[in-house]
C-alpha cells in the first residue's frame, strides 16, 4: 500500500507488503505457477488460486505476528537473575 506523497516526500510502503508479496509467491511455487503463469490461466481459476494463496499469507502473517509478540513478552516480562 502506498500513501500519497506530503510536499516533497517519497511514498511509503506498508513495512509487511513485501513480506506477504513473498508469502504469496512461496504458495504459488508450492502449486506449480509463479506470477507469469497465472497471464495464461483462464480468469476463474486465477481467482481460485489468488484468493487461495492470500489466505495463505495472511494466515501466515498472523502467525509470525503472534510469534513476535509473544517473544515480545518473554522479554518485558523476564527479570534479571539475582544471585
Amino acid at each position: 500500500m502506498n500513501t500519497k506523497p506530503i510536499g516533497d516526500t517519497e511514498p511509503v510502503e506498508d513495512p509487511n507488503a513485501m513480506l506477504e508479496k513473498a508469502l504469496i509467491e512461496e504458495f504459488l511455487k508450492e502449486k506449480g505457477y509463479s506470477h507469469d503463469d497465472l497471464k495464461k490461466l483462464p480468469a476463474d481459476l486465477v481467482e481460485k488460486l489468488m484468493k487461495e494463496a492470500s489466505q495463505y499469507a495472511s494466515l501466515k502473517m498472523e502467525e509470525v505476528e503472534a510469534r513476535a509478540h509473544f517473544v515480545k513478552e518473554l522479554h518485558d516480562d523476564s527479570s534479571p537473575l539475582e544471585k
